[in-house]
């Protein structure tokens, strides 16, 4: 078990704290899973109030013991009830913040209103564009960690060499990758921030079924199994001379990469392989592009000129009428943090120490789908680096 060393999380919350003052926020509130891990340490059951300028408090109601042992903070305190709250801050010299922010995009309305009862007078404002902008610069602390992340993906590319066959379906095949990266020490769990936006591993599928859409925001969806969750690998038996794609998602404590890599038993139509060249050459535009300062939304722009140049107009990132406006994400603790590679983003521009997945994918419906994806680090020193590190060949079984 790693443990995230204290001077690192007192790194997160000195930076926290400069885009706090700048905003003129005297505190923010933390509840969401993912960023208690990323300013804590860890996901025990409470709220992390972060002063201006001052010691943050853990506030821990289940599990206390565990929240002291796994969380390198100084100050964690066992608390019962909201009620308690002020007095708890109180016993620290805090008084009740005249402007809070909390992270609005992911709470419950029902659990805000008692957060708000708990603070009446404090004007609250939305705290997480604030905490995007912390976690979206990765330390080196947490480039080894997705370094880890890459080569328990790897074993898993690795694996579908071994054991994909003809007539298995795709379901038996996700469930063979998913072991192995079970063994790895993958979590299970793949996080995403928006609402409705669940995920399981990966998406496994062959042939036409990686062609049908889904209500998920990805260019590829799956049939998936029923209706409750209608995405990723169904009973679809896999054939001949068709592609088989698989885009997974490694994790290792608590961080992802993600990497969609194709494979076939025997050929693949010409469009296909050609669709494949092509998209391994909007990559390389996307590297050729990506530098700090440069906006998110110029290279979107650019890499979807040249698909779109290329003749993928209406196949490029999805079915023509389900298209995603996205080519990559940036990806972390959650599979959709900041940097966003999209559409209407002209604002916000690349710095050093961002972590980012490129997914350039063509959907042929009948056929399949076709496409490449890696997760990049822009690094300080030595620019755009590729951390995914599996073959990027389309491998012929």
């Amino acid at each position: 078990m790693r443990i995230t060393p204290k001077e690192e999380l007192e790194h997160r919350i000195s930076r926290l704290q400069s885009l706090m003052a700048k905003e003129g926020l005297d505190a923010v509130l933390v509840l969401q899973n993912a960023d208690l891990f990323y300013f804590t340490g860890t996901i025990q059951s409470g709220c992390l109030y972060v002063p201006v300028a001052d010691e943050p408090v853990y506030l821990v109601r289940k599990e206390f013991s565990r929240a002291r042992m796994e969380s390198g903070l100084r100050e964690i305190v066992p608390f019962s009830s909201m009620r308690e709250i002020p007095a708890r801050l109180a016993d620290y010299g805090y008084p009740l913040p005249v402007r809070i922010g909390m992270e609005l995009d992911v709470i419950p309305v029902n659990l805000f209103e008692r957060y708000r009862a708990v603070f009446p007078s404090s004007a609250v404002s939305d705290a997480t564009p604030l905490i995007r902008r912390v976690r979206m610069i990765k330390s080196k602390y947490e480039i080894h960690i997705l370094q880890d992340a890459a080569v328990q993906i790897d074993k898993v590319n690795r694996r579908a060499r071994e054991v994909i066959r003809e007539g298995m379906t795709d379901l038996e095949l996700a469930a063979e990758l998913e072991f192995t990266a079970r063994k790895e020490g993958h979590q299970g769990l793949v996080r995403t921030r928006a609402f409705n936006a669940e995920l399981f591993y990966a998406h496994v599928f062959s042939g036409a079924d990686s062609a049908v859409p889904a209500y998920v925001d990805t260019p590829l969806g799956g049939l998936g199994l029923n209706p409750s969750f209608g995405q990723g690998a169904g009973l679809k038996r896999i054939e001949r001379n068709e592609p088989i794609i698989v885009d997974f998602a490694g994790c290792v404590d608590g961080y992802l990469v993600d990497q969609t890599r194709v494979f076939s038993l025997g050929d693949i139509s010409g469009l296909l392989r050609k669709a494949y060249c092509d998209m391994l050459r909007v990559q390389e535009r996307m590297m050729e592009l990506i530098k700090p300062g440069v906006p998110w939304g110029a290279v979107y722009d650019e890499c979807l000129a040249l698909a779109v140049e290329l003749g993928y107009a209406d196949s490029f990132m999805g079915n023509k009428g389900a298209q995603v406006s996205f080519i990559g994400h940036g990806i972390g603790i959650e599979i959709d943090e900041y940097p966003f590679i999209a559409r209407g983003f002209g604002e916000m521009t690349f710095e050093a120490g961002m972590v980012f997945a490129f997914e350039p994918t063509v959907v042929v419906p009948g056929q399949g789908a076709i496409g490449i994806e890696n997760t990049f680090y822009l690094s300080h020193f030595e620019g755009l680096r590729q951390l995914t590190c599996s073959d990027q060949e389309l491998t012929c079984l």
